[in-house]
């Protein structure tokens, strides 16, 4: 087997930046950050949304469709007719 064929495998913490919130994994992405938990030296990494800010996940989605798609694309496109195709002959 080749040597150093695979990247490197750090444990790492996940910061939500919104909330906050703090995940503890392992990953190949590391960081200048560092901190330790349980005597073990974990990269910081900031994540931008996790599952603790993600709308899906936390149920408060804060785009409201009050008209459904196809009356927004009548009011849009309704008025627009088609051109007929010009007679070849």
């Amino acid at each position: 087997m080749k040597k150093d064929l695979h990247p490197k495998y750090n444990p790492v913490v996940f910061v939500d930046m919104t909330t906050g919130a703090r995940f503890v994994s392992r990953s190949t992405k590391s960081s200048d950050k560092k901190e330790v938990i349980d005597g073990v030296e974990h990269s910081l990494i900031s994540i931008g949304i996790t599952s603790d800010s993600h709308p899906f996940f936390t149920g408060k989605s804060t785009f409201v469709d009050t008209e459904g798609r196809i009356d927004k694309f009548q009011k849009r496109f309704g008025a627009v007719r088609r051109v007929s195709k010009p007679k070849v002959g």
